[in-house]
């Protein structure tokens, strides 16, 4: 694993792979293998599932229809085809992004049938979201090409990817996992400490469990908790991180300020990170009727459609701005150009 000093990593360039494998092709393989398709790349996809196909064009779709709405060129797609097996999707590609069910036993299955048919020098990206990559590396014959390249929904629009190494991956394979994903408009970040849940999840897990034991003591509705966050810190969180807000937070006096200021209320009893409540039936039965009351006027994909627009949104203005995510899109904008 690489030195945790990141100030001795050495610079990565940009470098979309020459083909790929999407293996596993539900909600986050699609969407990989969207933003692959869109990149110019080709792609082959394998998933058992009778309907992966018409999740892919679905989700694809959308895709498009994003990548339009935000002006990027959707003229010069990559083709992608449904592979007859995962040996036949890997066979001779230079990168594969898997993306089974988050189940250690799945994963190690499909990660030998991928090397059983790849070559040894094909890098291989799991989607997991919180599986150490030491683990899923302890039954591969070559876990030195294995990385973690954890996306955050949607893949083919939001830019980060957490790129974890284990005890076998050299940091040669860390850059090029970095290179293949900033070739294909992601904004790679290197997890140089392995551990569970990495960090994005870890920072959703502490808001989840908060949330979840405000619906429990009947303090908020899901709607309730969900419009503190849109209408609030939320729009915050999109052009500026918890960091920087906090920074500004602290007026003239910047960080230290704020930490003089509000370090003591860490002290205080107001959360219950420690603790989660019971899944009860009737906590998961108020959870699912008030979401079902939020958002139940609307199917899946329409809320994806909506999702996207708003992120599509956000993405031009910081973009204009040379701000947060906005830098990513710029950046892909001139590879383009």
């Amino acid at each position: 694993m690489a030195d945790p000093d990141s100030a001795a990593e050495p610079a990565f360039q940009p470098e979309a792979p020459s083909s790929a494998a999407v293996v596993g092709c539900g909600v986050i393989g699609a969407a990989w293998a969207s933003r692959l398709v869109l990149s110019g790349v080709d792609v082959a996809i394998s998933d058992p599932s009778p309907d992966a196909a018409a999740i892919m064009r679905e989700v694809l779709a959308n895709a498009v229809l994003a990548w339009d709405d935000l002006g990027l060129d959707t003229s010069s797609r990559g083709e992608w085809r449904m592979a007859t097996s995962v040996a036949d999707a890997v066979t001779n590609v230079a990168f594969v992004q898997e993306s089974v069910p988050e189940r250690p036993d799945i994963k190690a299955a499909v990660l030998a049938e991928i090397e059983a048919a790849a070559n040894p020098t094909t890098l291989i990206g799991s989607s997991t979201s919180g599986i150490k990559p030491t683990t899923l590396q302890a039954t591969m014959t070559h876990p030195e090409r294995l990385v973690v390249g954890h996306p955050y929904n949607p893949v083919y629009l939001l830019p980060v990817v957490e790129v974890v190494g284990g005890e076998a991956t050299p940091i040669e394979t860390i850059r090029r996992a970095q290179s293949i994903y900033a070739g294909i408009g992601m904004h790679p970040v290197h997890v140089r400490v392995e551990i569970d849940a990495f960090i994005g999840d870890r920072l959703l897990e502490a808001v989840w469990r908060e949330a979840l034991w405000l619906v429990n003591d009947g303090v908020a509705t899901t709607q309730e908790i969900d419009d503190v966050m849109f209408y609030g810190f939320g729009l915050r969180w999109a052009q500026m991180g918890l960091f920087e807000t906090y920074r500004v937070a602290g007026g003239a006096g910047g960080f230290r300020h704020f930490i003089e200021q509000f370090g003591p209320t860490l002290e205080w009893p107001w959360t219950k990170l420690m603790d989660t409540p019971d899944f009860t039936p009737e906590l998961v039965d108020t959870i699912v009727a008030q979401s079902d009351e939020q958002s139940g006027a609307h199917d899946v994909r329409e809320l994806e459609r909506i999702r996207d627009r708003n992120v599509v949104g956000f993405l031009k203005v910081l973009e204009q701005n040379r701000w947060a995510a906005g830098k990513a899109i710029a950046a892909q904008r001139e590879r383009e150009s």
